[in-house]
């Protein structure tokens, strides 16, 4: 029994048209973490989520969950994951309590064991459990989805882009739930088109493109990969033109006393940058530096064109 909460092993995914979504994909997600999965449109994502829920069919490779192979043990594997779609789909007559009841009912959850106030008060909808699901605004229906996620309290969750269109009180707390769940032992896999947010929750990244993994590492360490930084000068007189130096990276005038210069911090630093203006005749009156982010290895990353 392996000791990953899932381990994806040269997974592939071809459909009927010819479009190869997953190409040989393998990672492990180290149980008690939050994992990200990050990509962009079309990369393969969301093909490889509906193939841990059971909703696509794989063309190759092993994938497994909690140690259960999702094709040996299919039953297993589904009860020990929860994953919240990014369509909202509910039956607009019933209510949140009705809803978490009926999914506790598929997963064969004993009505003694079932926890449907637990949950709703969990995700701040103890007072709406038996409004109609229709009149929930579009955050309260997302957090509902996540409830009903967890009604069979599996030990993986999986958010698929779980923010989408929620304003920012409601993303902190439904990011406050996630990391609660997190502690209490749940491993949670999180896909996400806002970056900041995958750099401030994940501890470890994977991302795909085209398919493929590129990247897979500890969320701290994929960051350290983003080698360009940037930084800020206001100089003491207006520039007609910008002045130029071999530890410039690209240089660009953004006001007339204002130049923000890129360059390479395995080559040279800030100083060096100073520097360079100074030798110019430059007089610097104010210095500020931009660090690099998770954002710019990402595009780094999947700029690359696919392979042939």
């Amino acid at each position: 029994m392996t000791n990953a909460a899932i381990s994806i092993q040269g997974l592939e995914k071809t459909y009927s048209n010819g479009k190869r979504a997953l190409d040989g994909v393998s990672f492990d997600v180290p149980r008690g973490q939050i994992f990200g999965l990050l990509g962009p449109n079309g990369a393969g994502k969301s093909t490889l989520i509906n193939i841990l829920a059971g909703l696509v069919n794989k063309t190759g490779g092993k994938a497994s969950i909690w140690g259960f192979d999702i094709d040996a043990h299919a039953r297993n594997a589904k009860a020990s994951i929860g994953i919240v779609p990014q369509e909202i789909l509910f039956d607009p007559f019933f209510s949140p309590a009705e809803v978490l009841e009926m999914q506790a009912g598929l997963y064969g959850v004993p009505k003694h064991k079932r926890r449907t106030m637990e949950l709703l008060r969990a995700v701040r909808l103890e007072d709406k459990a038996d409004a109609y699901a229709r009149t929930l605004s579009g955050g309260m229906k997302r957090r509902l989805l996540v409830a009903k996620a967890m009604v069979h309290t599996p030990p993986v969750l999986v958010l698929d882009e779980p923010t989408a269109g929620v304003d920012i009180e409601l993303r902190q707390q439904l990011w406050t739930y996630v990391r609660e769940l997190n502690q209490g032992g749940v491993t949670v896999v999180l896909t996400t088109h806002y970056l900041e947010e995958a750099e401030e929750l994940c501890d470890r990244i994977a991302i795909i493109n085209h398919g493929r993994l590129i990247a897979n590492e500890p969320t701290h360490e994929l960051v350290g990969q983003a080698h360009e930084k940037q930084v800020v000068v206001t100089i003491d007189r207006d520039l007609t033109e910008v002045p130029q130096a071999p530890c410039f990276g690209r240089i660009t005038l953004s006001a007339p006393r204002v130049v923000t210069i890129s360059y390479d911090r395995r080559r040279v630093n800030a100083g060096d940058v100073l520097g360079a203006l100074t030798a110019a005749g430059l007089g610097i009156v104010d210095v500020s530096t931009q660090e690099p982010d998770l954002e710019d290895v990402f595009l780094s990353l999947t700029r690359a064109p696919a392979d042939g």
